[in-house]
């Protein structure tokens, strides 16, 4: 076991873990933050995709002992103060989602995008969201939905 200290959605973090266990497995398992899912346990689906350090990961591949020190935020820290932020509405809004089991990771690599890319247009968000997958196709609404963000969102992005 080892003792490991880090920041989730805005509030220190200090638990023992295994070190081979992944970030996922301690976000939904030991914190019981059950918003972010499993699919692929391999990094190809974007299901379990959050924020470190201000960049999108794949938190089924981020070993425990690499999240020393980090600054995590998963889909529970997205929304302020009971509001959800202005990506969850425009998901709502446009409808872009169905089943929603790929929802939580195609907001977290929408808003990592959005952190590296302040007005990023309809051919970067496709590129940048061609590696989370969705089974129900909600791929347009998707896009549109981010691309509405964009537009209507202040130039910063915040939580």
């Amino acid at each position: 076991m080892k003792q490991i200290s880090f920041t989730l959605n805005g509030k220190p973090v200090s638990l023992k873990v295994k070190g081979e266990e992944s970030l996922l497995t301690i976000i939904r398992i030991y914190l019981e933050q059950t918003g972010t899912k499993y699919g692929c346990g391999i990094g190809e689906c974007g299901a379990c995709t959050v924020i470190m350090d201000n960049e999108a990961v794949r938190s089924c591949m981020i070993l425990a002992e690499d999240i020393e020190g980090k600054e995590i935020i998963s889909i529970e820290g997205l929304s302020s103060e009971g509001k959800l932020h202005a990506l969850q509405e425009a998901f709502i809004s446009h409808d872009a989602l169905q089943c929603g089991f790929c929802t939580p990771g195609m907001i977290m690599n929408a808003y990592g995008l959005l952190l590296q890319s302040i007005n990023p247009n309809r051919e970067e968000i496709i590129e940048a969201m061609e590696s989370n997958l969705c089974r129900c196709g909600a791929y347009n609404r998707i896009v549109d939905a981010i691309e509405t963000t964009c537009n209507e969102t202040p130039k910063k992005v915040k939580l």
